[in-house]
């Protein structure tokens, strides 16, 4: 049985940042999924797969994990990069791309 503990990213369909500042420990899939052949629903007998478990810290994902005796690994955060850009620039004399319309 192996998880991985992630800060999940913020969605696109939304600006704010609700729930980005939890982590979420979701165990792996074990077994391949199935498609019905009749209703065409995708199934899997593996019920872990339905598990997330949030934590406020990295630290208590990672002790429940060494705890629970399972194995882990953590997939860092990747913070956004924020340009800063100021309306008057798009005028600027010295402006490297020229203005259309």
């Amino acid at each position: 049985m192996s998880a991985k503990i992630y800060r999940p990213a913020k969605t696109a369909m939304q600006s704010g940042k609700a729930k980005t500042h939890l982590w979420v420990l979701e165990f792996d899939q074990e077994q391949p999924r199935k498609i019905d052949p009749i209703m065409g629903y995708t199934s899997s007998g593996d019920m872990r797969q339905q598990v997330k478990l949030t934590f406020e810290t990295q630290e208590l994902a990672e002790a429940y994990a060494k705890r629970s005796g399972i194995e882990y690994r953590v997939i860092a955060p990747k913070d956004p990069v924020r340009q800063v850009v100021a309306y008057p620039d798009n005028f600027r004399y010295t402006r490297n791309q020229p203005w259309t319309h």
